[in-house]
This record gives C-alpha cells, sequence and structure tokens, in this order.
C-alpha cells in the first residue's frame, strides 16, 4: 500500500484528499504555491454524493453553519424589480441556490483545519520536476528540495502547471464563450439574501450574491469567443470590463467602482479540461487539473469533493498503485462526462444579445419558476445523473 503522499494544491479538492488520507495514517505533505492559506473566493455549492462526502468527514453540519446565508436566486429588472425567483425551499437541492452554499474558501478552511495537524503543509512552493522510477517520484521543488513519494497527486486548477510538466499536451480544452470575473465588494444597505442576476443587452449579465463577513460578492460575465483574455495582466483585465461593462445599468457602476479596491480579483476565459487519462505512473490528476467542468457545470464542487473522496479510498484499499489510480478513473469518468455535457449554447441563452431577447428570457424563466413546472425546471438546472455509488467505500 502506497504511504508517502504528496498532494500539489491546497484548495477543496486537495484538502479533501488529505483528510482521508490522514485519516488512514498515511504520511501526506502538502504543497501549495500561494505564501498561505487562501481564504476568499465566491460561492460555491455540494449537491447530492459531493454532500455526502462532507457528511462522513464529519463536516456537514459546519458547512451548513459556514454558508453564505443565500436563500434564492433571483432574475432582476434594471430598476432591481424581480421577473423570476427560485426560492430554495421551493427548488431544494436542484435549483441554482442549493442549501448548502458556501464560499470556496470557507469549505477549503473546513477542511485544512481537520488536517492541518495531521499533514506537512508547505507554503510558497511548488513543483518544478518530477522523476517517475519503479521505486517512487522524485519531486523538485522550487525551494531546492528534492523527495521521494508513493504517489503524487495534482489537486490544482484549471491552469495547472505541474499537469502540463507530465501531461505535456495531452489537454483538449473545451472553450465555452464565456469571460467572467469575480471579486468582493462592500456590502450596500439593500442587499438582500439573494443572489441577483441582472443581463444587459450585448451578451452580458451582472450579479451580486451575499455572504456572511458583511461583503457582497460581484460577477460579471460576458459571452464571447475567447480571444487570450486570460494571459492578460489584472489592470487590462480590469480596463476590459470598465470598457464592455460602462453602460450595463442596474448595479453595474456601484461594481466597477469596487473592483479597483478589491483584494480577491479574479478573471478567467471558461474552458473545460478535456484529458484521455488521469494518470501516468505514480502520477495522478483530480479536480479542475483533471476535469475542469467550468462554473456553468455547476457541479464543478461537488466533482472536487468526490473526486478526490473516490482517489483517497482506492489508494487506500489497494496495494498496486496502478490498479488504485486507474480504478479511481473507472469510478469517477462517467461522472465527470455527464458533468461536463452542458451545451455551449447555454452561455448564449442566458446571456441574450438584445432587450426583446432579455424579455423573452424573463418570461422562460417566469414559467419555469411557477408552481406548475418548477420541479421539470430543477432537473433542468441540476448537476449530473450518474453520481458514483459511494457505497464500495462504507
Amino acid at each position: 500500500m502506497p504511504r508517502h503522499v504528496l498532494i500539489t494544491g491546497g484548495s477543496i479538492a486537495g484538502n479533501t484528499a488529505a483528510a482521508v488520507l490522514a485519516d488512514h495514517d498515511f504520511e501526506i505533505t502538502v504543497v501549495e504555491r500561494a505564501p498561505a492559506f487562501r481564504d476568499g473566493g465566491q460561492n460555491v455549492d455540494l449537491r447530492g454524493v459531493g454532500r455526502e462526502v462532507i457528511r462522513r468527514l464529519g463536516l456537514e453540519n459546519a458547512a451548513l453553519e459556514h454558508g453564505t446565508g443565500e436563500e434564492g436566486t433571483a432574475w432582476v429588472n434594471e430598476d432591481g424589480s424581480e421577473a423570476a425567483r427560485f426560492d430554495v425551499d421551493d427548488t431544494g437541492s436542484d435549483g441554482p441556490t442549493a442549501e448548502m452554499e458556501i464560499l470556496r474558501g470557507d469549505l477549503a478552511r473546513l477542511l485544512y483545519d481537520r488536517t492541518k495537524d495531521r499533514a506537512e503543509y508547505r507554503f510558497d512552493d511548488q513543483i518544478e520536476a518530477i522523476d517517475d522510477g519503479p521505486d517512487g517520484a522524485t519531486v523538485t521543488f522550487a525551494s531546492g528540495a528534492n523527495e521521494t513519494f508513493d504517489v503524487v497527486i495534482v489537486a490544482e486548477g484549471v491552469g495547472s502547471s505541474t499537469r502540463d510538466l507530465v501531461f505535456d499536451g495531452e489537454n483538449d480544452p473545451r472553450w465555452m464563450d464565456m469571460t467572467i470575473a469575480y471579486f468582493t465588494i462592500p456590502r450596500a444597505a439593500d442587499d438582500d439574501r439573494l443572489w441577483r442576476w441582472f443581463n444587459a443587452p450585448g451578451k452580458r449579465s451582472v450579479s451580486l450574491r451575499p455572504d456572511r463577513h458583511g461583503t457582497t460578492r460581484a460577477m460579471l460575465s460576458l459571452s464571447k469567443k475567447a480571444e487570450g483574455e486570460q494571459d492578460w495582466d489584472v489592470e487590462r483585465q480590469k480596463e476590459f470590463l470598465r470598457e464592455r461593462f460602462a453602460d450595463a445599468g442596474w448595479e453595474t457602476p456601484r461594481i466597477l467602482a469596487a473592483m479597483d479596491d478589491t483584494d480577491d480579483f479574479y478573471f478567467d476565459v471558461l474552458r473545460q479540461v478535456r484529458m484521455p487519462r488521469w494518470s501516468a505512473g505514480r502520477v495522478v490528476l483530480t479536480g479542475d487539473a483533471a476535469w475542469c467542468a467550468t462554473p456553468l457545470a455547476g457541479i464543478g464542487t461537488t466533482l472536487a469533493v468526490t473526486g478526490a473522496y473516490v482517489l483517497a479510498q482506492e489508494l487506500i484499499g489497494k496495494d498496486n498503485v496502478g490498479i488504485a489510480l486507474k480504478t479511481y478513473e473507472d469510478q469517477m469518468r462517467p461522472m465527470v462526462e455527464d458533468g461536463q455535457g452542458v451545451p455551449r449554447i447555454a452561455p448564449r441563452l442566458m446571456h441574450p444579445k438584445s432587450r426583446l431577447g432579455i424579455s423573452l428570457l424573463h418570461g422562460v424563466l417566469g414559467v419555469a419558476s411557477s408552481d406548475i413546472v418548477r420541479n421539470l425546471s430543477a432537473k433542468l438546472i441540476s448537476g449530473p445523473g450518474k453520481e458514483v455509488d459511494l457505497a464500495r467505500y462504507a
């Protein structure tokens, strides 16, 4: 059984794997390039099998207590009036707002706090090279250290540099024609407990979401073809947003004004990670590094905790690393492929070009939120149906 495991990436997927393996006395090292633990981040949710993983880790009640308090989702007109609304009580865990809504950093923190005394966390460092041999994977770190591990788990983000070291050229990304920015802004007196979504002509959307830290989470989205914006520096990205959203209306002036002073600005052009394999020798991918489904799928965090849990359980249950990694992939592939199945047209449908298109969207959403069809609409916006059966790990 492999006992000495390196995990690169100290967020949700990496910390989940660390927590499960630490429970079984593995020697765990987690390396994270950030100088310290990264709090912050936007809303994520846990549904179905992902919530079951958190329950098994003993963190379900804590995750609910640290939730954002979001009570539902409303599409709003320019004057702030509601065009359609999905309350969390109406849609349960399958609507836009799940019962377990939590900030990325808050969930990662719960997992980190559960594990930090039983795993070695190394911040401000990263992998520079991996020499995978028959007796272990020898890793060279940016700090200059060299160590050998039984398994290396890559739990980094969509642009994982470690993935590219080992699986160079294998990722065939699926671009989703969506540019998105997240950041935190000061809370206003009239910010409520709803996720408020506003559509502006020109395939733009602006939204505000509540948190329990006395601030508000803002999101700017634009449906367009990718033109390399993800590689621009931050100032150029912010200037791009100012130009494209200057006349958007609703709360946009307030959001753009606060963007200059935010300390957690995140900007990306959405693309799915499509890998033909998730492991090579003793190196294995999980989370966004393996299969990023993008926020459009709505199940990224569920996939992250589920994949990390399944991977850890397979390593625990098998003496042969190769068999463990193959079984992990066999278990997760159907769920991931189902979750990645969001049609590319979805961003266009949710970001109409004209005011007429916005009116039509609001009309459809208004009908979908009615008592007659809300159960059907919930199914249309829920996560994947091909969930992993966790009974094998009971």
